[in-house]
């Protein structure tokens, strides 16, 4: 299988974690631990991306093409693809350190072993649901993102969502196109102990 696409494993839905104790454990923790997360628990995570923006099993629903998630790594950058559950291959090189150059220099970001990018394209749910998309789309993206850190929690992780960035120094590591917007980024990793800061 060539090295710039990967499968994803299928969700789990029975992690067993208690509703009211995955909200209480949603304050941020830094720094990360080193050790990578596996691609069972960033399929995991990506699921619960795919599940809360609506997206169905069925190849032909209609996808959420108004949110695109970039899955940052040591092995480079993945574009994820909610239809076919998968990543393919964006770029080759390590983009974390640059990613967190763009969120003034918050080393902790480079730290996480994996960074989630959330990018949107306005103009294809404006085309869906008119201008007024433009007011909910920040809403729509925060609900994801929430889904996603309530889903690190059960799996045991740590997240940070970060909103204060250059989103044109984004744009340039990333190489975006012109339709996409960086909104946020969500480094995820296994919390490093009582050394937080």
């Amino acid at each position: 299988m060539p090295d710039s696409y990967i499968p994803l494993p299928l969700p789990g839905i029975n992690s067993g974690t208690f509703w009211e104790s995955a909200i209480v454990q949603t304050y941020p923790v830094v720094p990360y631990a080193r050790e990578q997360l596996t691609e069972d628990q960033i399929g995991q995570l990506l699921w619960a991306g795919r599940v809360s923006c609506g997206i169905r099993e069925s190849k032909h629903a209609k996808g959420a093409t108004w949110l695109m998630l970039y899955v940052c790594r040591a092995d480079g950058a993945w574009r994820y693809h909610a239809q076919e559950h998968c990543l393919t291959k964006h770029l080759r090189e390590d983009v974390r350190g640059d990613l967190a150059d763009a969120a003034r220099n918050r080393c902790f970001i480079a730290q996480a072993p994996c960074i989630l990018v959330f990018v949107a394209i306005p103009r294809c749910g404006t085309a869906r649901f008119g201008r007024r998309w433009l007011h909910c789309l920040p809403i729509e993206v925060g609900r994801v993102v929430e889904r996603m850190r309530l889903q690190a929690i059960a799996l045991g992780l740590a997240s940070v969502p970060i909103v204060e960035f250059d989103c044109m120094g984004v744009d340039r590591v990333l190489t975006l196109s012109r339709q996409e917007e960086p909104l946020y980024l969500l480094p995820v990793g296994w919390p490093a102990g009582d050394d937080c800061r």
